[in-house]
């Protein structure tokens, strides 16, 4: 669950890194890799395009964190695509912790424990959402996954 003071603290921050997008996507999936090396073997070799889709992505979902019932669709829709693509549930975890780490070191000193705080409850709210899609997808066999 995200509070409405929650949604306000992620947007505005979100707000502050667009200028930047690229290069904290770039940040982002760096981190990623460096976590989860694995999963490196699921991306094109130039990362740039895909930094552009996540960035995108999450401006979305950030931007409809206060109207979750008109961003869940998407999200799980999201979710189903990870799911063809390989993405594991536990693969969020590993999300989570790199975009976490992503914030801090873009934000800096102004990362405090309340917007630490109010970041993960929203990528609680999104990796449900896609997790939900995740589930349907492999029930409805549209997210068969490769080995």
């Amino acid at each position: 669950m995200i509070t409405n003071e929650q949604v306000e603290l992620v947007q505005s921050s979100f707000a502050g890194l667009l200028p930047m997008a690229d290069a904290v996507g770039e940040m982002l999936y760096a981190r990623i890799f460096e976590l989860a090396p694995n999963v490196r073997v699921l991306f094109e070799e130039d990362i740039r395009p895909q930094v552009k889709r996540i960035m995108a992505a999450v401006k979305v979902a950030v931007d409809g964190l206060g109207r979750l019932d008109e961003v869940a669709p998407f999200l799980v829709r999201l979710g189903a695509k990870h799911a063809r693509y390989g993405v594991r549930p536990e693969d969020f975890a590993v999300g989570g912790e790199a975009l976490l780490w992503t914030l801090e070191q873009g934000l800096g000193e102004s990362f405090t424990p309340e917007l630490r705080d109010a970041w993960a409850a929203a990528w609680g709210v999104i990796a449900d959402a896609m997790l939900t899609g995740m589930r349907q997808a492999e029930l409805d066999g549209t997210g068969l996954r490769v080995a």
